[in-house]
Formats: structure tokens, sequence, C-alpha cells
């Protein structure tokens, strides 16, 4: 995600980091050049290449941005509903860190190891979603958290999460048990583990379930042919700027697409993509502060504007 102060005007016309110009400079310059073309030979052979009314292009234009807008919020509001659901994992991570502090009331040593084991496995939890939703290897960030029992069953797991929280679920009922937390302080710690598997399944529901395929064909389709017509409909009206006002549409068309595209998967990897790892070390930090660690890593910061 970019994170830096607001640009100056004058800044606003050469930021490329976390701009799409730099995804979109092919269509751009293909938009350019073809017009180049039909620009001039229109004006060298007008019998072969003649002029058209420009009416219908501008219809398709208006069509086509409202088409786009409705895409791009549709995007966004993938792109913001990840942003609130990582939001309550920190929230209740933290929740889960105060709720768990009971287990350390006891006489002995035994509270307090359970109580580090939990939040131990709730950041290996989380530092396992990073993996979950953006793929690649598991780290050391995850195994140094797991207990050395549970390792043979997360990596054997089609679904790494969801066996830590069995796990968590499991010491739970252990600990109920054996008497040492009672049903109601049960009930809570548990619905705190519950709200931790709801938040997975919504992130893998926004992973797993993309804008209709469809629709965003239709999209392409129709934004590449009306940016690639368009100067047959403004020839005669625009003469030699036509390739230059072709450009502008072009940039204002391919870009709302591309940056569509890039808030349509909110766990990506791309600048404007939500800086979940940094949001998972974020957890880390305050849970391990909770046990009583002091030292702790540096809180992530953003590398040249992106925080990821």
């Amino acid at each position: 995600m970019i994170i830096r102060p607001r640009p100056s005007l004058f800044q606003l016309f050469y930021i490329m980091r976390g701009s799409v110009v730099p995804r979109i400079l092919p269509q751009i310059f293909g938009v350019f050049a073809v017009s180049t073309m039909l620009v001039l030979l229109h004006e060298r052979e007008p019998w072969l290449l003649p002029g058209y009314a420009g009416a219908p292009f501008a219809l398709l234009g208006i069509a086509l941005s409202i088409f786009l807008s409705f895409r791009n919020s549709a995007c966004y509001e993938r792109w913001w509903e990840a942003r609130k659901l990582w939001g309550e994992f920190v929230f209740t991570s933290r929740q889960f860190a105060r709720q768990t502090l009971v287990l350390e009331d006891g006489p002995d040593a035994e509270g307090t190891a359970s109580r580090h084991r939990l939040l131990k496995l709730n950041i290996a939890f989380i530092q396992s979603m990073v993996v979950h939703l953006r793929g690649g290897e598991v780290g050391e960030k995850i195994l140094s958290h797991l207990p050395e029992d549970v390792r043979t069953s997360y990596r054997a797991s089609r679904n790494p999460p969801d066996a830590i929280l069995r796990v968590m679920s499991g010491d739970l009922a252990g600990l109920l048990r054996q008497g040492r937390i009672s049903d109601i302080l049960y009930q809570t710690l548990d619905r705190s583990i519950t709200s931790l598997g709801t938040m997975q399944a919504a992130c893998e529901r926004i992973r797993n379930t993309p804008v209709p395929f469809a629709y965003t064909l239709l999209l392409h389709r129709t934004a590449y042919l009306f940016c690639f017509l368009l100067p047959l409909g403004f020839v005669d009206a625009m003469g030699y700027a036509t390739p230059v006002a072709a450009a502008l549409v072009a940039y204002a068309f391919f870009g709302l697409d591309a940056l569509s595209d890039e808030l349509e998967e909110p766990f990506g990897l791309l600048p404007n993509d939500l800086p979940i790892a940094a949001l998972a070390d974020v957890i880390e930090i305050n849970l391990r502060e909770a046990m009583g660690e002091t030292d702790l890593p540096p809180t992530p910061e953003p590398n040249h504007y992106v925080l990821m």
C-alpha cells in the first residue's frame, strides 16, 4: 500500500511509484501510434479512410465510463472489506491477549505457559494467513511460534491457518476438562477464536471469488475497441491533435481498468494492495509485548513509500 504525503501539483505529473502508468504505457503508446497512422492516412488518402461523425463515439464513451466506474466501485468495495477484516484481526488478537491474562492467576507457572502457548499460536495463525492468502513458502517467522507437537500437522494440513485454530480450540478444551478455566471463561475465549475463523473464511471468500469474468471481459474488449477506433470519429475535427487526445482518453480508461485489477485482488503484492504482512508483524509485536517480551522487532515502515 502506498503511504506518502499528499504530492504537490507539480509532483502529480511525474510520480510513478504506486501509479498505474507503468502498467498501461504499452496500451497508451499503441493507441497513440494507431491514431497517428490513421490521421496520416486520412490526410493523404481521404477517399480510403473518410471521417465519421463523433456522436456515436461520444455516447459509447459515456456508457463505457459508467461501466468502468461500476467495476471500480465493486473492486474498491472488495479492497475496503479486506482492510476492515484485517483491522478486526488486529482487534481480536489484542482482545484475546487481554482475555487470557486470567490464566496467569494460578499459583504455579502452568497457567502462564498455557497463556504463552495460546498467544504464540495466535501469532503463528496471523503470520500463516499472509502465506495462505499470498502464497509462498512457510518461513521461520511462522515455525518459530509453533510448538514442536503442532508443526507436523501444520505442514500436512491443506488449510494451515485452520489447523492452528483447531489446536487453539483443543488447548482451551483441555484447560476446561482440567478445571483450570470455568465454562464462562471457556466460552469467552472460544468466541475470540471463532471470530478469527470467521474472518479467515471472509478473506478466503474475497480471494477465491473474483469479479465475474464475463463482466471483466466485456469491459476489456469495449475499452480496447473504443480507444483504437476513437480517432475515426474525431480526425476531421481535431486533425493532427487527434493522437494526443486519443492517448489521454486511453490513459483514463486503461488506467481505471488497471486500477480496478489491483483493487480486485487486495491480498496481492502490487503497490496498491493491502499491507497484510506489515499488519501481521504489528500483531506479532503486540502479542509478544503482552507476553512480557522486550526484545521486539521494529514497527514496519514503508520502503520507498510502499508498505507491504
